[in-house]
């Protein structure tokens, strides 16, 4: 218990008000490149989904891409980049792989939204005189929102944790203040560092969760919000 009394005690220091590396800039660092490179990600994912998703072309080559880039180890591929990038363009090199690691779970959203829908609603639209255009945008994107969310969700939780450890490459963000309580074994620094975190990543997950359920379209929030099965009861058996 007095470990953690010490983690929070050195949150709410006054000197994590100072010093190098402030804990309130860390956090901004920390969520800067999390959005960031999140952002790029999704520029280059959610087109190349909504492509797969719409056409139904490329859908293996995506699931295989995706896996491999899932089977990729965060800090191994941080290392890597750092390496062949180099030394002065570290941050540069981070953010590559944090996009790197972000793609494959936004990707895996876009198109997973669109093909869930259910073919008779686009059959509809087409019966009414939709062009492929109307289709993806008046049906297929607001449809699939929700699972795209989802998978932006599950992208951002695993770069804020990818940019905790990052700072092995000298990275800022906090896992600066956690490499730094490594080195000089202070405990109440790590756990208080990691404490931090957990929190970050907390309040991040449940922004989006409160956010995938606010873009599902009411319609369909209604539809499932109904009870999916009725008990029906055995009609008596008239006497004889």
């Amino acid at each position: 218990m007095n470990v953690f009394l010490d983690a929070f005690a050195w949150i709410f220091s006054p000197d994590r008000t100072t010093g190098y590396l402030p804990l309130w800039e860390a956090v901004l660092q920390h969520l800067g490149f999390t959005f960031g490179s999140v952002a790029i990600a999704a520029l280059i994912a959610i087109p190349a989904g909504w492509a797969i998703g719409h056409t139904g072309k490329g859908r293996e080559i995506a699931v295989f891409l995706s896996g491999a880039a899932r089977s990729l180890p965060s800090l191994g591929l941080v290392v890597l980049l750092y390496l062949v990038i180099g030394v002065n363009f570290k941050e540069q090199a981070a953010v590559v792989a944090f996009v790197l690691l972000a793609i494959p779970s936004i990707l895996a959203g876009a198109y997973a939204g669109i093909e869930a829908i259910n073919r008779s609603t686009v059959e509809a639209g087409r019966a009414v005189g939709m062009t492929p255009m109307q289709i993806l945008w008046k049906i297929e994107v607001p449809l699939g929102l929700p699972l795209l969310i989802g998978g932006i969700r599950s992208a951002v939780l695993q770069v804020v944790a990818t940019v905790t450890i990052a700072a092995y490459v000298g990275l800022g963000g906090l896992g600066f203040a956690l490499i730094q309580g490594i080195q000089t074994r202070n405990a109440a620094q790590i756990l208080g560092a990691s404490i931090v975190v957990v929190i970050l990543a907390l309040v991040l997950d449940g922004a989006f969760a409160l956010f995938q359920r606010i873009v599902v379209p009411r319609g369909v929030a209604v539809q499932n919000s109904s009870p999916t099965r009725r008990r029906t009861r055995r009609a008596p058996v008239p006497a004889t």
